[in-house]
C-alpha cells in the first residue's frame, strides 16, 4: 500500500486510555504537527516487499512534549528505516496537557505490543528498537532507562511482556530536566511549572542509566540553540560509566530539528554512520541491503496495521 494512503492507525489503549484527562481539548493538526494528543496510536510501516530483515523500530517524533512533528521527523524516520529493511512503527504518544507519566506509559505499552505481536509483524522479539528525536529522544531514553518503572505499568496482563527496547537511536535528544542544560519547554510541558526536585531528578535520564540500559547511538550538533549539546554528552558519559555500549557523533553544523536534511556537510552523513552502527551490532544484516537516508522512495514503503 502506498505511503500516500496509509491505513487507519491502531489505538494503543483500545480498552481505555489510562490517566486520560477528561477535559483535555480535542486533537488537532497544524502544519504537519499534532497537538493535544489524547488517544495514542500506532501505525506500522512495513519495508518494501522482500527487504524486511526482522528488525523493528518505534519512532517517537519530537515536539517538546507540546506537539508531535509527525510530517517531518515521523515521515522522514519511517522512510529511512524502510530503506534499511526495518519495520517502522510510528507512535503518536500523549503530549500536553497530559504530563508524566502519560508519555512514558505510552512508549512502554508500544514496546510491549510490538514485542507481543512480533511474529504477526514479521520481526524478531529481541530486535525492537526506538528512534527518537528531540523530546522524542527523551522519551526513547526514558524507555531505555525506565522500562520497568511502576508508573509505566497499568496492571494489565501485557505488563508481563518486557518493555525494554533492544537499542535506541537518539537524535539531538532532550535528556536532562535539570539546570543549566534542560530544555525549558519540554520540562514545563512534561513536568509542569513547578516540578519537585525529586521529579526533576527522576526524569533527568543521565541519572537513570544502569548496566541494563540498551545500546545507544547518539547524534547532536554544536549549532543547536534549542537543546544544548550537553544533553547528549551527559547521557553518553552515563552510558560509559555503566559499561553500556554507545556511539556518539557530535557535529559542527545543523540547527535543531534538521533531521535528514541534506547539504550540511558531514552532519548529513549521520544516517550512514547510524546504519553502520546498526550493522555492526546485528540490527541490520552485515552484508547487503539498506541504503542511506537519501536513497529510496517513500512511496515504496508499505503500511500495515496491528490488529
Amino acid at each position: 500500500m502506498s505511503r500516500s494512503t496509509p491505513p487507519p492507525p491502531v489505538e494503543l489503549w483500545p480498552d481505555g486510555v489510562p490517566g486520560r484527562l477528561p477535559d483535555a481539548p480535542p486533537e488537532r493538526t497544524e502544519d504537519g504537527r499534532v497537538y493535544d494528543v489524547g488517544v495514542p496510536t500506532l501505525t506500522v510501516f512495513a519495508p518494501p516487499a522482500g527487504t524486511a530483515n526482522g528488525t523493528a523500530a518505534i519512532v517517537c517524533p519530537g515536539g517538546g512534549y507540546q506537539c508531535l512533528a509527525v510530517d517531518k521527523e515521523g515521515a522522514e524516520a519511517t522512510r529511512w528505516l524502510g530503506s534499511l529493511g526495518v519495520t517502522a512503527v510510528l507512535l503518536k504518544y500523549r503530549v500536553a496537557p497530559h504530563r508524566h507519566p502519560a508519555p512514558l506509559t505510552d512508549v512502554l505499552q508500544a514496546v510491549r505490543i510490538v514485542r507481543s505481536r512480533a511474529r504477526e509483524l514479521g520481526v524478531a522479539a529481541d530486535r525492537i528498537g526506538i528512534v527518537g528525536a528531540s523530546a522524542g529522544g527523551h522519551l526513547a531514553a526514558s524507555a531505555a532507562t525506565m522500562f520497568d518503572a511502576r508508573d509505566g505499568q497499568t496492571g494489565a496482563s501485557l505488563d508481563a511482556v518486557s518493555a525494554r527496547p533492544d537499542f535506541v537511536v537518539l537524535l539531538y535528544p532532550v535528556i536532562t530536566m535539570a539546570e543549566p542544560h534542560a530544555h525549558a519547554g519540554s520540562r514545563r510541558a512534561l513536568l509542569g511549572d513547578r516540578p519537585s526536585a525529586e521529579l526533576v531528578a527522576r526524569l533527568s535520564l543521565e541519572r537513570a542509566v544502569t548496566p541494563a540500559t540498551p545500546s545507544a547511538f547518539i547524534m547532536h550538533t554544536a549549532e543547536d540553540e534549542s537543546v544544548s549539546i550537553e544533553n547528549a554528552i551527559l547521557f553518553h558519559r552515563a552510558l560509559r560509566a555503566a559499561g553500556v555500549p554507545a556511539e556518539m557523533h557530535l557535529y559542527e553544523n545543523g540547527a535543531h530539528g534538521f533531521g535528514w536534511q541534506a547539504g550540511l556537510g558531514p552532519t548529513s552523513e549521520w544516517p550512514r554512520r547510524c546504519e553502520e552502527w546498526m550493522r555492526f551490532h546485528g540490527w541490520l544484516p552485515a552484508v547487503g541491503g539498506g541504503a542511506g537516508a537519501a536513497d529510496g522512495d517513500p512511496s515504496d514503503v508499505s503500511t500495515n496495521n496491528i490488529t
